[in-house]
């Protein structure tokens, strides 16, 4: 198992060198220039000087090729750059500064969605066509039909403005500083409880069908059939024989989620004004921050390709089958 995870983290690292290359080139392959942000309010004339002097001060008027090598370079002593926009901060920083909250707030919803997903794709699967599965049905249609930014004001307008529940925006009230510790606590969760609930609510329609599904495969096959042959209560045989190998397709999205929980939720972070990862992709994209634009792919990018390795690593833990074949290929 060592030998293979090292083989695949040394064919990984060409991988990951040609998605850099890729996201660099498209990224300046796509229209508009660093600073058009800053100097759209200047005349024609002052805008140019201005772009010239970005382009000599970050390397922009190098060739392609330079430009790629130099930031791989840098990439090598793990060092992202600077970031274009005004303040110049390394894009380390900046990216630290975000990363936190993202973690909390994709960390929380996938604890809650893998909770809730898996006993309700169990039990819709052992109970098929029931009530239960029929209901479950209709709400994955629906959590897969509701785009999240649709679902994210609806849930403002109810909780936030008509009934005034909820906080609608930022992560801390204006008087938070002037608050008792616990009511700070209480400022700080009831601000995450809206963006967790519409982040929440198409994954688990998704998670809970992926479950039921491939815990209907499984019940159908024959070593299900004769453990309940031999007597086996119905419990033991779904708990212990059945939901192991169903928790396989669920161990492979689980390990493509991984990357998320670093790039973040940029539709529920930029409509509830969360100073997150996917808000810091959005305002790089806009402002054509190019540091922080690869900063925050090559961490992605990192992260698939580990998050690959991890699940093929975990198989071997849920299915011992697997374990058994890999032993077999070695002799």
């Amino acid at each position: 198992m060592f030998l293979y995870a090292l083989r695949r983290l040394l064919l990984a690292i060409p991988l990951l060198i040609g998605i850099t290359f890729i996201s660099f080139l498209v990224i300046h392959l796509a229209p508009g220039r660093p600073g058009e942000v800053v100097t759209g309010d200047l005349s024609p004339e002052s805008q140019r000087e201005l772009w010239q002097l970005l382009e000599k001060e970050y390397g922009l008027d190098k060739p392609f090729h330079v430009q790629y090598w130099n930031w791989l370079t840098r990439l090598c002593r793990l060092d992202f750059g600077r970031s274009f926009s005004p303040d110049a901060r390394p894009v380390l920083q900046k990216i630290g500064e975000r990363l936190p909250i993202t973690l909390l707030l994709n960390v929380v919803e996938m604890l809650i969605i893998v909770a809730l997903a898996v006993p309700i794709g169990v039990y819709s699967a052992t109970r098929q066509y029931s009530a239960f599965d029929k209901v479950t049905t209709v709400f994955v249609f629906v959590g897969f039909a509701t785009p999240d930014f649709w679902l994210a004001l609806l849930l403002m307008i109810l909780f936030g403005v008509q009934l005034g529940w909820l906080p609608i925006s930022g992560l801390r009230s204006l008087n938070w500083e002037y608050l008792s510790f616990w009511r700070q606590q209480w400022d700080f969760a009831g601000h995450l409880i809206l963006p967790i609930l519409v982040a929440t609510f198409g994954g688990l329609a998704g998670f809970s069908r992926y479950m039921r599904q491939s815990m209907l495969e499984v019940v159908r096959q024959d070593y299900i059939q004769s453990a309940r042959a031999k007597g086996l209560a119905e419990r033991v045989v779904i708990g212990k024989h059945a939901l192991r190998n169903a928790m396989l397709p669920i161990v492979t999205v689980l390990g493509l989620s991984l990357p998320g929980l670093i790039g973040g939720s940029v539709i529920v972070e930029s409509i509830f004004a969360i100073p997150g990862m996917g808000q810091l992709m959005v305002q790089a994209v806009f402002e054509r921050d190019y540091p922080v634009i690869m900063g925050n792919l090559v961490i992605v990018a990192t992260l698939t390709l580990v998050a690959n390795l991890l699940a093929d690593i975990t198989y071997s833990f849920v299915d011992p089958r697997i374990r058994v074949a890999a032993r077999r290929g070695r002799r």
